[in-house]
């Protein structure tokens, strides 16, 4: 499971696109849509900053 909240540490740096709060917090960091985190969740995967990364580079 990608975000069990019960557990801390290397859980944070994963990102889940089942999980609305995390897509919703991308989606205000970088400006962009649902879509696009989702879609960038899709092809790098759930970790977290290889997510950061492509939406960085979308912008």
């Amino acid at each position: 499971m990608t975000d069990d909240k019960d557990k801390r540490g290397a859980d944070r740096r994963l990102v889940s696109a089942n999980q609305d709060y995390e897509v919703e917090y991308l989606m205000k960091k970088f400006s962009v849509s649902r879509d696009a985190v989702v879609a960038a969740i899709k092809a790098a995967g759930p970790e977290r900053d290889a997510v950061e990364a492509r939406l960085t580079s979308q912008n």
